[in-house]
């Protein structure tokens, strides 16, 4: 079994890479109150998932 996929090591992996993409949205939290804190943050998630699903993603593409 190759360690990458004993480790979790690629899931973990996406999972920081979204996360960067999240932050390069807003380093900061600019809302004082919690509530308006949870609304900005739901904000940046549905822009990334909008952007996810435009297509910004790259696709592999194998070449002969």
């Amino acid at each position: 079994m190759i360690a990458s996929k004993w480790s979790g090591y690629h899931h973990r992996s996406l999972v920081e890479t979204k996360m960067r993409c999240f932050k390069r949205l807003g380093e900061r939290v600019m809302a004082r109150d919690f509530d308006r804190q949870v609304a900005e943050q739901q904000i940046r998630a549905a822009l990334l998932n909008r952007f996810t699903q435009l297509g910004s993603t790259p696709q592999a593409v194998r070449l002969a």
